[in-house]
């Protein structure tokens, strides 16, 4: 069973969920609004702790975890330390990372400064220069009520009729946390392009990561197109593994989860 749990890093409250037994995970979600470790993975957070330690957490500035103090609020270092922190707290030995979309360019930073690091799981990712459009402008925007969350949360999935109401509810919720639309707005204000140029994975890190990876993609991901992202990091990762998946939007592990579950016991064993 997933219990939550807190620690600190660097003065700010972090929160996971931790469960299982077996190889060790570590779990990073995606940034959007009201975005946590459980709107990207819960339907797949119980089957790997059947087989994995788990170790899924809320970045800081988003789910129950902290929010920053000082800008800039969109911290891509700040995120990459804290991964570093939470596998100091996985037992000794090798480790895996799964991310996705910011995740997985976070997934990839993490293994290039640790060789604990051994297996990478990335859905959805990004982690490539490539320009800021329509899809993702409107899901980086703060939205003002329900309705126009639906429709920035429309363009993460390819079939619109799997966005239930508990999910577009849960990111609300979060969203209306006292003083946090506010921050959200601030994270993600200014020019967004910058936003996706910080998860750039750079030649250095690229020529740092010794870990086996796996990338799996959604054909129909529109605000993070596979050819622009996922297909380009394969090309910079020679042996990586590469799955793109007809009918999956962004949301690869709600909209495929047997497909993601497959994934990660191929990787992790």
């Amino acid at each position: 069973m997933l219990e939550s749990r807190f620690t600190e890093i660097e003065g700010y409250k972090v929160h996971y969920w931790e469960a299982g037994d077996g190889f060790p995970v570590l779990m990073m979600h995606g940034v959007g609004p009201g975005t946590s470790i459980l709107g990207n993975f819960e339907p797949v957070l119980e089957p790997l702790a059947e087989r994995y330690h788990i170790f899924a957490t809320d970045l800081i500035g988003f789910g129950n975890s902290g929010t920053k103090r000082a800008e800039p609020y969109f911290d891509v270092d700040l995120w990459v330390r804290q991964g570093l922190v939470l596998l100091d707290q996985l037992p000794d030995g090798p480790v895996g990372v799964a991310g996705h979309s910011l995740g997985g360019a976070l997934a990839l930073k993490v293994a290039a400064r640790s060789d604990r690091v051994t297996h990478v799981l990335t859905s959805s990712s990004i982690g490539t220069p490539y320009p800021l459009n329509d899809a993702l402008d409107a899901f980086w925007s703060l939205p003002q009520d329900r309705a126009e969350l639906r429709r920035a949360m429309e363009n993460m999935v390819f079939d619109t009729g799997a966005l239930t109401d508990q999910m577009i509810d849960g990111r609300w919720d979060l969203l209306m946390q006292d003083g946090y639309g506010e921050y959200f707005a601030k994270m993600f204000g200014g020019d967004r392009q910058r936003y996706i140029d910080a998860g750039i994975v750079s030649d250095e890190e690229f020529g740092d990561i010794a870990a086996k990876v796996s990338l799996i993609h959604g054909r129909d991901d529109r605000p993070c197109p596979p050819d622009q992202t996922s297909v380009r990091l394969a090309e910079r990762l020679p042996g990586a593994t590469l799955t793109i998946l007809d009918e999956c939007g962004h949301n690869l592990p709600r909209e495929k989860t047997d497909e993601y579950l497959a994934a990660a016991f191929e990787l992790f064993g």
